[in-house]
């Protein structure tokens, strides 16, 4: 009798390790819709090299300690600095 009572304990157990894992889907990141991934070369530059380059949508130089508003657009350029006017990151928003 304990025999069964164990095995009808452990059934559950056995049974979860068979069930296969529902795929968790990849989170929703925007599509780089501004072109970020070819400015990447950026990095690491002085901010100056910024002064003679056009673009094409909107930018928005964020420097260090600077405020900045909490809106979302996934068309426009923000392009980070540091301390040091050095550009930390190139990303969309």
């Amino acid at each position: 009798m304990k025999h069964v009572s164990a095995i009808l304990l452990c059934a559950p157990l056995l049974l979860a390790a068979c069930v296969e894992p529902v795929p968790v889907p990849p989170p929703n990141e925007p599509m780089d819709q501004c072109g970020a991934s070819e400015l990447q070369y950026l990095v690491g530059q002085p901010g100056a090299v910024l002064d003679g380059m056009r673009f094409s949508q909107d930018v928005r130089v964020i420097e260090y300690g600077m405020a900045v508003t909490m809106d979302f657009k996934a068309d426009r350029l923000n392009i980070w600095l540091d301390r040091r006017d050095v550009i930390e990151r190139v990303v969309c928003g």
